[in-house]
């Protein structure tokens, strides 16, 4: 039986499925990845930690639809913890002296603006905003870019390798960050004009 317009099914209404738990662990396991990243000693570990996590944006969403375990909670739940792990992950790497912080404000404002425009004007609303497949990938080009300048940045094997391809990947990163930024606006104005 499908759900009257307006309403979710049960299934979407679930809180406790693999996915969920799965983007819960990610978020629970930032402050690790932080220690482990402005420690000196462990920095390497910390930076593939943050690659671990980070890769497991995939697999919620993944296994989620796999399952058919996708919910309304999910929905939200994934695209936090991707928010949190880069910006824990970056600014936890600019401390550390291994990223840039101006390659870090560029990635960080668009988060923030869109954050907050987005919370201004959807605000009272019942409202939702669905993640678009050009905001994956600016997610998945960052993440890689972001592991990647830092690895080179501290010299660390293949370091000139991984710089290439690490500000390769900022550069793509960025710029479809920014052009998902516009979508998700545009997808703001609809909803509201709706």
């Amino acid at each position: 039986m499908e759900p009257i317009a307006g309403e979710t099914s049960p299934a979407a209404r679930r809180v406790f499925t693999l996915p969920n738990v799965i983007s819960f662990a990610r978020i629970v396991s930032i402050p690790f990845v932080w220690v482990l990243i402005v420690d000196p000693d462990t920095t390497a570990a910390g930076i593939a930690a943050f690659s671990v996590v980070v890769a497991t944006d995939w697999v919620d969403g993944f296994v989620a639809r796999r399952t058919g375990q996708v919910s309304e909670l999910g929905k939200v739940l994934d695209p936090v913890a991707d928010r949190l792990v880069i910006l824990a992950g970056v600014v936890a790497l600019v401390i550390r002296g291994a990223f840039p912080p101006w390659a870090a404000v560029a990635i960080i404002a668009r988060d923030v603006a869109v954050l907050v425009v987005g919370a201004v004007l959807l605000a009272g609303r019942r409202v939702r905003i669905d993640v678009r497949w050009i905001g994956k990938l600016a997610t998945f080009s960052l993440m890689c870019a972001i592991a990647w300048i830092s690895w080179g940045a501290l010299g660390y094997l293949l370091a000139e390798a991984a710089t290439v391809a690490g500000w390769v990947f900022f550069a793509v990163g960025i710029v479809e960050s920014y052009i998902a930024a516009a979508v998700y606006l545009r997808d703001i104005r609809t909803s509201l004009a709706a």
